[in-house]
């Protein structure tokens, strides 16, 4: 299952989110705090595979649901 994804816009089946499961909602600071770091982390994860033209391969549970090639044309979008 490979997928070409584009810089900055996500597989919108990866985002379903419950708003008592969102950890922003959260009533610790640093967990609400730890979501922005999660997507900058995720962002630089995007950016060092266009860097050096790698794939991003998505896991849940020890399964492999997701795998997206990502490139240098798509990173202009």
């Amino acid at each position: 299952m490979t997928q070409l994804m584009v810089k900055n816009k996500p597989n919108e089946a990866c985002l379903t989110i419950t708003p008592e499961k969102d950890i922003r909602n959260s009533s610790d600071p640093d967990i609400a705090g730890s979501y922005n770091a999660m997507q900058r982390a995720g962002q630089a994860a995007i950016d060092l595979a266009i860097q050096t033209n790698a794939a991003i391969v998505t896991t849940v549970d020890g399964k492999i649901v997701g795998s997206q090639l990502l490139s240098r044309l798509n990173s202009a979008n």
